[in-house]
Order: structure tokens, then C-alpha cells, then sequence
């Protein structure tokens, strides 16, 4: 398992003003990460990194290791609350589209929680879970409502950003402030925006992959078919589709 506080040095970053720091240590479970999934761990653990993204094929863990990172960044109070976004949109292939959700705010937006849920069922067990809940340690930050936003010292996920045009990216990427830490995940193969819709993930993450960037914090990290973990047969999909489309090409 990968220590929950990788530097093992005192925080002496400027002084935020936040929330209340959970008072309650999480019992975080075992996990026996892989060499290239604890050189992502300790990438985002370390204070040169500010804004971390990470690309990769589905079943490479890029979700579970952020959430994980976001869960020891609380019990070294070194936040005091996660955010999550992603898009809100249903697959580009669905035969049959549910369209708008009925109900309040909060009901329309826990689908996409389900994600972080399942997420927090691998790594905790349910008391903390129901702390976290109970405290609201995790909150549901949506594209449409971040412009204007501060982002202090918070944890903050950005999932499934395949699904976000440039446009959307930029306006999430620029509320970072201080004390903040950003993780946007990616897999470029799966995105569910309409064919007339370019998503972003790619171009930011072209874009900051150089030596310039890590000098102010941003860095970048690619899984590949090779670090899939999910299963045998979730690889081998995988691989058949990259052929299929190296052929069509």
C-alpha cells in the first residue's frame, strides 16, 4: 500500500482560509498499487504538482488512485474538502436518450456521483463513508455553475474529461487558486460529445507537456493498454479496437 503522507514533511504553504479539517482519520483500505500507479501517487503527492493530467484506456485505476490521493490529502488535512465534476450527458450511442432529470439539484446530479460512490465503497469502509457524507466532505461542482469560482485549497477531481469541450476545460482550470490540487482524468477513446463537438482533454494535454509547465506546477501522465488492470478481457477489448482503428485510418 502507498503511505497516505508521501513527503513526510511539515505543510509550510500559505495560510487558506476553509472549512474545519476532518477531525477523524480515515481507514483507508490495503491496496497493492503497481510500480507505474505509485509514480503516479507520489506525482500528485508532491508539492511541485499542482494540476496533474492523466490519460489512459479504461481499467488503469486513473479514478481510484485520484479519489485515493484526495482521501490522504484529507487525512493529512491538507484539504478539507474534495470536489468532483464531470460531464453531465448521457453516451453519444444511446439508442434511447433519458433526457433532462426530474427533481431538485441534488437529485439530478446523483447519477453522476455514482462513479466517486463506487469509488469510496473500494477504498473505505461505511462509517466513513457516512462521515464524509454526514460532513459533506465531497461536493458536485458542475461546468455550468464554476465560472466565478475560487478554488482554494480544495481536492479537486475532474473525471471522465474526455467529455468536456476546450472551452468548458478552460473555464474549470482557471478557478484553480491556491493550496489547491487538480486532477483531470481522460480517456480520449471514449468521449460522448456529438461528431460536430471536439473535446479538449487531448489539446490541454498536448499542450502542457513540456518542461515549462512542470516549472508552475502542471504536469502530465499517460496510461496505456499495457497498465490495464480491470481485467483480461477488458485489455483485450482494447487492443481490438486500437486495430480497428489503425486500420480505418
Amino acid at each position: 500500500m502507498a503511505k497516505p503522507n508521501r513527503s513526510g514533511n511539515k505543510d509550510n504553504s500559505i495560510h487558506v482560509e476553509q472549512t474545519s479539517k476532518l477531525k477523524n482519520e480515515l481507514k483507508l483500505k490495503d491496496f497493492k498499487w503497481t510500480e507505474k500507479q505509485n509514480q503516479l501517487i507520489d506525482l500528485i503527492h508532491s508539492k511541485e504538482c499542482k494540476l496533474c493530467l492523466i490519460s489512459g484506456p479504461a481499467g488503469t485505476s486513473k479514478s481510484l488512485i485520484s479519489v485515493y490521493s484526495g482521501l490522504t490529502f484529507l487525512n493529512n488535512k491538507r484539504v478539507s474538502e474534495i470536489l468532483y465534476t464531470r460531464p453531465i450527458l448521457e453516451s453519444a450511442d444511446a439508442s434511447s436518450k433519458l433526457g433532462y432529470l426530474p427533481g431538485e439539484r441534488s437529485s439530478k446530479v446523483e447519477p453522476y456521483l455514482q462513479v466517486m460512490e463506487d469509488k469510496l465503497i473500494e477504498l473505505l469502509n461505511k462509517n466513513d463513508i457516512n462521515l464524509l457524507k454526514s460532513e459533506e466532505r465531497i461536493k458536485f461542482l458542475e461546468v455550468n455553475y464554476a465560472r466565478g469560482l475560487n478554488i482554494a485549497a480544495k481536492f479537486w477531481l475532474i473525471d471522465e474529461a474526455q467529455g468536456f469541450g476546450i472551452k468548458e476545460l478552460i473555464t474549470l482550470i482557471t478557478r484553480i487558486s491556491r493550496a489547491s490540487k487538480v486532477i483531470i482524468c481522460a480517456d480520449p477513446t471514449q468521449s460522448d460529445l456529438a461528431e460536430n463537438k471536439q473535446g479538449g482533454f487531448q489539446k490541454l494535454f498536448d499542450l502542457f507537456s513540456d518542461d515549462i509547465s512542470k516549472q508552475n506546477g502542471i504536469f502530465t501522465f499517460q496510461f496505456t493498454k499495457e497498465d490495464v488492470l480491470r481485467s483480461d478481457l477488458c485489455k483485450f477489448i482494447i487492443e481490438k479496437i486500437e486495430n480497428i482503428n489503425k486500420n480505418s485510418r
